[in-house]
């Protein structure tokens, strides 16, 4: 049963991968100069090089899939020796292509400092939704998500970065709804899925409203070319609310607040009072949709009693002061489920 807690472009192709990329001459990178020989997924894709010393890098990861590179920030844990689980820690909207990023507007750097996970983010895919696309995109480009997060990455990360195979995945905002289609889309590879601030539907008319103003408002793509007309199978297929009965097995933690004013909305936090007047007014507005969406999908979770815990956060907007401490507060949690 669901736990209720009333109180929440681009890069060049490389032609090919050769012997000199895989013995990992990652030169100098903490760490990942004893990583196994090669870090090739089975497809062909590839880690080229490592960026950065100490426990904080990037990577760069050839997709075959979207035939570009991927950088990839990394957080390694203080032991460095011992092989560890990993955390898809995922940006939001943004894709971490602007300033809105975890690194950027949370304590994530410091908090995961003394943990011993992996902390991985992709660095792309602005208003993709993190899945896979039916067509390419005049402005948003090929979108493969779904297979570079699911078949691409997690093996390179396991090999060039000693993952244990033990995987969780956490999102905010768009990736909210993203990180429940990529468990449903590869079950096992996620112990634990998280998702602060989503909107778990895409095939209702609220739903799709909501994807829209992500994908074509704000970025200027085609959501046709993403799952087809709206009418269509696509938009169902990719609905978290309507597969969920696919998530069983799967541990699942979601929070959102209701859009009203909360601890985080002062001037002093949003830096001005014209930011304060966006957070509130339209964060408000946005975290009042991921309100109905998340409530949807605990009821239908309690439905088909699969277990789950939700945060129904009291009050609170679109806003990273919540998910910094969402972050916090489900990661006792997050840690259970991936053994630590």
């Amino acid at each position: 049963m669901p736990k209720f807690r009333g109180s929440g472009r681009r890069f060049g192709r490389i032609a090919a991968v050769t012997a000199a990329l895989t013995v990992l001459p990652l030169l100098g990178v903490s760490g990942v100069a004893n990583a196994a020989p090669s870090a090739v997924a089975p497809n062909g894709s590839s880690l080229e090089r490592v960026d950065g010393t100490g426990r904080q890098v990037t990577a760069y990861v050839y997709s075959v899939s979207m035939d570009k590179t991927i950088p990839v920030k990394i957080q390694m844990p203080a032991d460095l020796n011992a092989e560890r689980p990993t955390l898809y820690l995922l940006n939001g909207a943004g894709g971490g292509e602007d300033s809105a990023t975890w690194q950027r507007r949370t304590d994530m750097a410091s908090f995961f400092s003394d943990k011993n996970v992996n902390v991985v983010t992709p660095i792309g895919g602005a208003f993709s939704y993190y899945t896979d696309w039916q067509k390419d995109d005049p402005e948003l480009g090929r979108n493969k998500w779904t297979t570079f997060l699911t078949q691409e990455l997690p093996p390179i990360i396991d090999s060039a970065f000693k993952g244990n195979g033990t995987n969780s995945l956490a999102a905010i905002s768009m990736t909210g709804t993203s990180v429940l289609n990529l468990a449903i889309s590869a079950p096992g590879l996620y112990k634990s899925v998280a998702g602060y601030s989503g909107c778990a539907e895409t095939s209702t008319p609220a739903g799709q409203a909501y994807i829209k103003v992500v994908v074509e408002s704000r970025g200027g793509g085609d959501t046709e070319n993403m799952w087809g007309p709206t009418d269509g199978p696509g938009w169902v297929e990719n609905d978290p609310v309507v597969n969920a009965e696919k998530l069983r097995g799967t541990e699942i933690y979601m929070s959102t607040g209701n859009g009203l004013p909360g601890p985080h909305d002062t001037v002093q936090k949003a830096g001005s009072v014209n930011s304060l007047a966006n957070q509130v007014l339209l964060g408000g507005a946005i975290e009042g949709a991921t309100l109905l969406c998340t409530n949807n999908l605990f009821k239908r979770l309690n439905e088909l009693n699969i277990p789950s815990t939700f945060d129904f956060r009291p009050n609170g907007t679109h806003s990273w002061g919540y998910w910094q401490d969402d972050l916090h507060k489900s990661w006792p949690w997050i840690a259970n489920t991936i053994g630590l």
